[in-house]
């Protein structure tokens, strides 16, 4: 039978009981069906489930756990009704505890294969947690009218679909943005160009260094035809009633622009209290969504480079100097570099705010050999790696030529953080320890760190 038509082979409609053995790295329970390899959405070890199919591949099936007929003793009722539907969160069935002790696992188990063997002499870091709830400040939210629902609807993606939850709450986003994801959908279900509106950028800003302090929203509204005169009164209504900033967005992100209120800034800020840092950032740029637990990576990264004001340090993929500030606080000097020129214009817009002159920044393509750019041809003895999920192999030849004593990289993906771990191993490098960060709780999503040492450094 041609992969093809395996493909259309319809799905089995009555549910299947299943044994769970194991868990795989993207969460989902592991089980054998006929010898044959199916994942099972919402199951965890040592669980007995009955689940229903959703779809059929040639070498493993996925499964959607349907109800637990035996229970694990890590399983918790989660805290959102929406959390069985949702695609935002995948692990609000399980114990929070055990939750992070499953991605430390994932991410020892990926550095165990890229080193050959046990992580002898390798220090594992504790674990990094802040709140496990209503932390996260950043998000893209879908939006789209549905006539049958009689209404918008405005969330995450269901899962396993490209529809839209029907949430009007979120257990996930900081309560000031759940809060208005109902009021948002009787906003939309009531617009003239309703059919036209798929997203909203949601960013969070602080006002004051205080966990406590009030936030400021900002909602980006993303919009593919003009709006009436009659909806961005609407908009702007919606925005004074709720106390929000709101932009609109008709293009690109060169087009976004500040509806309400007229300001001459369109910055938001976030705070770095330990480093009495603060910094400025437009509501779509990237900035961590979870603010609590980055002050603490922040926190652990500085502390493992062990600086001093002898050191230089090169940040590389700085983005708008959120290390690279904090670093420059305690070193001689820094200079950091995104692929950005937008991002590196936050950074030295920071840097001035914040009174630092002994930082620089550069943009450069960090997935090409930075050799010969001026930067790449200074001395560093001490550099910080935090790369996107593709990490950062295509640089570290040129990396680990630098001959800095210690490196501190900090990984999305513990996969490419372990292919990378490798090389620097390859390039005369040790590594000293490595441990997990709590960033997206709920989630698989694994936030790790490593630190590396030149083998001659004491």
């Amino acid at each position: 039978m041609s992969k093809r038509r395996f493909r259309r082979q319809k799905l089995p409609l009555e549910p299947i009981e299943l044994d769970i053995s194991s868990m795989s790295h993207e969460g989902r329970g592991i089980a054998h069906v006929d010898g044959k390899v199916v994942f099972v959405d919402g199951a965890l070890p040592g669980e007995k489930v009955s689940a229903n199919y959703v779809r059929r591949r040639s070498s493993f099936d996925e499964l959607r756990s349907a109800s637990v007929l035996v229970a694990s003793p890590l399983r918790v009722e989660p805290a959102c009704r929406f959390a069985g539907v949702c695609g935002g969160c995948s692990l609000q069935h399980m114990d929070s505890t055990a939750q992070i002790e499953f991605k430390q696992s994932v991410l020892l188990e990926q550095m165990q294969q890229a080193t050959g063997g046990e992580l002898v002499g390798v220090d594992i870091l504790p674990t990094l947690r802040d709140q496990d709830f209503h932390y996260r400040r950043k998000a893209r939210l879908a939006a789209r009218f549905v006539s049958k629902k009689g209404g918008a609807l405005v969330g995450f993606r269901e899962k396993y679909s490209s529809f839209i939850a029907e949430m009007d709450d979120c257990e996930i986003l900081v309560d000031e943005v759940a809060c208005l994801i109902a009021p948002l959908r009787e906003l939309f279900s009531d617009l003239d160009g309703k059919m036209e509106i798929p997203q909203i950028e949601v960013a969070v800003g602080e006002s004051a260094p205080e966990e406590s302090a009030p936030k400021v929203v900002a909602l980006v509204v993303r919009h593919l035809a003009e709006l009436s005169a009659a909806d961005s009164e609407a908009f702007t209504r919606f925005a004074q009633q709720h106390g929000v900033e709101l932009y609109l967005q008709p293009g690109g992100n060169e087009t976004v622009a500040r509806l309400w209120p007229q300001a001459d800034s369109d910055r938001l800020r976030y705070f770095l209290p330990d480093f009495g840092l603060e910094l400025g950032f437009h509501p779509m740029d990237f900035t961590q969504v979870n603010a609590g637990i980055n002050r603490r990576i922040v926190r652990r990264a500085i502390d493992l480079l062990a600086l001093t004001r002898d050191d230089s340090v090169l940040d590389l993929f700085c983005g708008l100097g959120n290390f690279t500030l904090a670093a420059a606080t305690l070193a001689g000097s820094v200079v950091g570099v995104e692929g950005s020129e937008e991002m590196v214009q936050r950074g030295g817009e920071n840097a001035t705010k914040n009174g630092l002159s002994n930082t620089e920044f550069f943009a450069a393509n960090l997935a090409k050999p930075f050799a010969d750019e001026s930067w790449g041809q200074r001395k560093y003895n001490k550099i910080l790696l935090d790369p996107p999920r593709s990490g950062a192999l295509e640089i570290i030849p040129e990396v680990a030529a630098l001959g800095a004593s210690r490196i501190v990289y900090i990984s999305c993906n513990p996969a490419t953080l372990a292919r990378d771990t490798a090389e620097l191993i390859k390039a005369g490098y040790v590594l000293r320890s490595a441990g997990v960060m709590d960033m997206f709780p709920n989630t698989t999503h694994v936030e790790s760190m490593a630190v590396f040492d030149r083998l001659e450094a004491k």
